[in-house]
């Protein structure tokens, strides 16, 4: 079961009338798409053994047209685009003049146009502060939502099963490439073989009836959110809050390009990544499964009587049991004895050590040390 106290109001998809196929319960992120298709477990194997198809429709769709696109969003963004041709994509953030997280897109560039997905919801606030944002600039952002929907495909198998339907996956991280299916872009998460496809909307059923009809397994978002937990990956509005900074929950490096010029929010990324120390990090909790109830998104993790941090994506893995995502202070323990959740929802939880970031001496405080020895 995942649990989660965000909630979307996305338009149903036309995939929930798949044979088997659950909806993901309103209250949940991903509302609008499948939450299983019968087996939530047999799903998040046929991920990691074999190959599995994810209806993620629900995410909102931009498309960046225009001359000057590349050289615009990388005034607007953490990352450095100004460089960008066709074929590449990255993951981008949106910051506030204090460096906490507005908005988290992936980006994808074909021929002509920018094309960035972000969270479901998310995408009218983000067209809204592009669209004031153009200025001068020769670009036409626009909405893309009614033109084109993501599937997600990974698995070990995934780029065997697209070789048989024609379509060659980019061996790079991002790579972007046209194909029958759709755009395609490779993704080095949940897993290292994921695969996101844009397809045509209109199109939706037919790849979907293709691309399971090539032996991959219907997979639901309590599958795919498993897998994200596993893999430490954060999403916006889930595992963030509204005081989250890049430093925090792994978007150093995947979404944040820290030698490129200056960005709103940039002085907060660069001071924290040189001379200090995130307040919190992300971890994966591994919760006590004995009871019915699991912790909410947004609850909050107590050491003892204190506070400590929020619960992000709960969701029960096929291998590792009941594990939430949490953003705690960096002072919490890792050997602590925690307490997820609230009122009836509370159980037993505790970090997972692997998922600590090594931390290493912060680069400025090493360059005033080498320089004081």
């Amino acid at each position: 079961m995942t649990t989660a106290a965000a909630s979307s109001t996305a338009t149903p998809s036309p995939l929930l009338g798949t044979p088997g196929a659950v909806a993901t319960p309103d209250e949940l992120p991903d509302a609008g798409v499948g939450w299983h298709y019968g087996d939530p477990f047999v799903e998040q194997r046929a991920a990691t053994r074999s190959v599995a198809v994810v209806d993620r429709s629900n995410r909102d769709v931009l498309a960046v047209p225009g001359a000057d696109r590349w050289t615009w969003l990388h005034t607007l963004t953490s990352q450095h685009l100004s460089e960008f041709a066709a074929g590449l994509g990255t993951e981008a953030l949106i910051l506030d003049a204090n460096g906490h997280v507005e908005q988290h897109l992936v980006i994808g560039q074909s021929a002509d146009t920018a094309w960035l997905d972000t969270e479901p919801g998310k995408g009218s606030g983000l067209l809204t502060y592009l669209e004031a944002m153009r200025f001068w600039s020769e670009v036409e952002p626009r909405d893309a939502t009614p033109e084109l929907a993501v599937l997600t495909v990974l698995g070990p198998d995934t780029a065997t099963l697209l070789g048989d339907l024609g379509v060659t996956v980019p061996t790079t991280a991002y790579g972007l490439a046209d194909s029958d299916l759709g755009l395609l872009r490779r993704m080095p998460w949940p897993r290292p073989d994921a695969v996101d496809l844009l397809v045509p909307r209109d199109r939706l059923a037919e790849v979907w009836q293709r691309l399971t009809a090539a032996g991959a397994h219907p997979a639901g978002s309590w599958a795919f959110e498993a897998l994200r937990i596993e893999s430490l990956r954060p999403r916006l509005g889930v595992d963030t809050d509204e005081r989250t900074i890049p430093n925090e929950v792994n978007w150093i490096g995947s979404a944040v390009h820290l030698d490129k010029g200056c960005y709103r929010g940039q002085e907060t990324v660069a001071k924290v990544h040189n001379i200090g120390r995130p307040p919190r990090r992300l971890v994966l909790l591994h919760l006590d499964g004995s009871g019915n109830e699991l912790p909410l998104t947004g609850e909050s993790v107590a050491l003892g009587d204190r506070v400590v941090g929020r619960v992000g994506t709960v969701a029960q893995h096929h291998e590792l049991g009941p594990v939430a995502l949490a953003l705690v202070k960096r002072s919490v323990p890792v050997d602590a004895e925690l307490v997820a959740g609230a009122d009836d929802h509370q159980v037993q939880a505790a970090v997972d050590p692997d998922s600590v970031p090594a931390e290493g001496l912060a680069p400025g405080r090493e360059a005033a040390s080498k320089l004081r020895g």
